[in-house]
């Protein structure tokens, strides 16, 4: 939302000294900062935004946020295009909840241990066939991001769909007393971010912190819930808004039966329920995109869109890069690219489309480490490596530090050792995996975003020219 910079201080409690000057967007990157955007100039762990006041000023920043610190031994001419507050991400939170706020409109927040990011898309998608949705963009979904994302509001917008992310107690609740969600929206609760939690009941409770500060505001607040998930379940105990479930349960008012898997990954699935009826085609693989697409489908319901403007947004919505993405390599091998993060619910859950691929010849599962696991890493690691036994995978290649675990685990429940090996980068990986292609083999590479297994995948698919994807 464009505002005045003397409308910004005001807001800020801050004084604004220069010309008359509009923020035509906000930035917290000097290097990727646009003419007429107003910088932030964020203290992080590792950086200091404000060693890059000047160079943002210079690519045409209308101002910058600063701390009170930075005014009193900036140089002068300086000096008036700066908004000095005591804490510049406080700042940025205050602004963003300022024109949510203004703006007005009802909003939805999507959060969980796997899948949120795919549902927020597929929601906004869904709710865009009726309304003007801003939804925000990538994964613009923590304390930094998501104030980004909600600066960028207008009263063009009727609705807003954001993605809410968290790695400590408390912070959905930050987040959500920024956005001020009217529906919230929780995908599943899961062993993920166990390095700061000491059980995966605290994370259900952090997650549990979205439905607990829905915003009433607005009218009665909505909770959307899986019917699946039993700590889920329990998040409706005590609320005193409508609630919206979905799953494959008889009891969800979004449930899905009769799911098929087709040629090439994607589902077609007959949907029933008080919220939304009818049959949908998905072209993303497994079954896990099925539940993403029954809560996108029951915010939907929520919000009145009928069923068959939500069958034609699901059946066009396509893979994001790096997650669920299907590459068709020469020689009939398919290759599932979700190499943009990891967990153990989303690892196995992938391993299960994986074993239902329809034509297969090989199995073949490039694996990297699970990141932000604790102590408990080396036994989810082993498990899921047993899962990959399970499945009756041809080949494991493990890539890097604990995922040596999923070796252990799937040679112990029975893959020959022969076929289940580490390597310690994702360079290594590619090349012996390349070597051992064969035509109708499908490839799973899938790991946490610090392993960087995206260079695997571009190592199996080449040449730009030498893949297509499926239609």
């Amino acid at each position: 939302m464009k505002l005045d910079l003397q409308e910004v201080a005001k807001i800020l409690s801050s004084r604004w000294k220069g010309a008359g000057r509009m923020a035509t967007g906000y930035s917290i990157d000097s290097r990727t900062i646009k003419p007429g955007q107003l910088f932030f100039a964020i203290k992080g762990p590792k950086f200091d935004g404000h060693d890059f006041v000047r160079a943002a000023m210079a690519s045409g920043a209308s101002g910058a946020v600063v701390c009170d610190d930075f005014l009193r031994w900036a140089s002068g001419d300086l000096q008036p295009d700066l908004i000095a507050v005591r804490d510049t991400a406080e700042a940025l939170e205050n602004l963003a909840c300022s024109v949510r706020r203004r703006w007005g409109g009802r909003l939805v927040g999507v959060t969980g241990s796997a899948g949120k990011t795919t549902t927020k898309e597929m929601t906004a998608s869904l709710l865009s066939t009726r309304f003007s949705v801003l939804k925000s963009p990538g994964n613009l979904n923590n304390l930094f991001g998501l104030p980004q994302a909600l600066l960028a509001l207008e009263p063009v917008h009727d609705l807003a769909v954001v993605e809410l992310a968290m790695s400590a107690p408390g912070e959905i609740a930050r987040l959500a007393r920024i956005s001020e969600p009217d529906v919230g929206v929780v995908t599943n609760v899961a062993p993920v971010h166990l390095a700061f939690f000491d059980s995966v009941e605290g994370i259900a409770a952090a997650k549990r912190e979205l439905i607990q500060n829905l915003s009433r505001e607005r009218g009665d607040p909505t909770a959307v819930l899986n019917e699946d998930d039993s700590r889920v379940r329990k998040f409706r105990e005590g609320f005193g808004g409508r609630v919206a479930t979905f799953g494959m349960s008889p009891k969800a008012d979004v449930r899905a039966e009769a799911i098929e898997t087709l040629d090439g990954g994607g589902s077609s699935f007959r949907v029933r329920g008080n919220l939304m009826t009818g049959e949908f085609h998905l072209r993303l693989p497994g079954r896990h995109n099925v539940e993403n697409a029954l809560a996108a489908l029951a915010v939907a319901g929520v919000f009145g869109v009928h069923a068959d403007e939500a069958r034609e947004a699901l059946l066009s919505f396509g893979a994001m890069a790096q997650r669920n993405e299907v590459i068709v390599l020469p020689g009939g091998i398919s290759l599932l690219n979700d190499s943009y993060n990891s967990n153990p619910r989303a690892m196995e859950r992938m391993l299960e489309t994986l074993a239902e691929w329809p034509g297969a010849s090989r199995l073949i599962v490039v694996a990297g480490e699970m990141l932000e696991l604790g102590k408990t890493s080396p036994e989810l690691h082993r498990a899921v490596g047993r899962k990959m036994a399970a499945i009756n995978a041809d080949w494991l290649i493990a890539v890097r530090g604990d995922a040596r675990f999923f070796v252990e685990g799937a040679v112990e429940a029975g893959l020959p050792r022969e076929r289940a090996l580490f390597f310690a980068g994702a360079a290594e990986a590619a090349e012996f995996c390349r070597k051992i292609l064969e035509p109708g083999d499908v490839v799973l590479v899938k790991g946490s975003r610090g392993v960087h297994l995206e260079g695997v995948t571009q190592a199996l698919a080449g040449a730009p020219a030498e893949m297509r994807k499926p239609e």
